[in-house]
């Protein structure tokens, strides 16, 4: 029972960190999309957002920005935990 308990928080932790490594490229790419936008200020963007003003968009921008990174801070913790949890297991299957 106990193995197989630690055989599923070891996939957990694997699947989590899996996920980190996704969402931070995905912050990397909004992060690139941002300064290309914000360098060349398309109205194309302005008439999609529904906004008048680009200082509006570009805090909309940030915010939603941060927002993910929380997230992703909160996740690469969970995930943290979840290795921690499973060395733990794992060591006291040895003894």
């Amino acid at each position: 029972m106990n193995d197989d308990f630690e055989r599923k928080v070891q996939c957990a932790a694997a699947a989590g960190w899996w996920t980190v490594l996704v969402a931070a490229a995905v912050v990397l790419l909004q992060w690139l999309a941002y300064h290309i936008v914000i360098s060349s200020r398309p109205t194309l963007v302005l008439t999609l957002w529904g906004s008048d003003s680009w200082p509006e968009v570009q805090h909309l921008w940030l915010l939603g920005t941060l927002v993910l990174k929380v997230f992703v801070f909160i996740l690469a913790l969970l995930c943290l935990w979840l290795t921690l949890l499973a060395k733990q297991l794992r060591k006291g299957r040895g003894a």
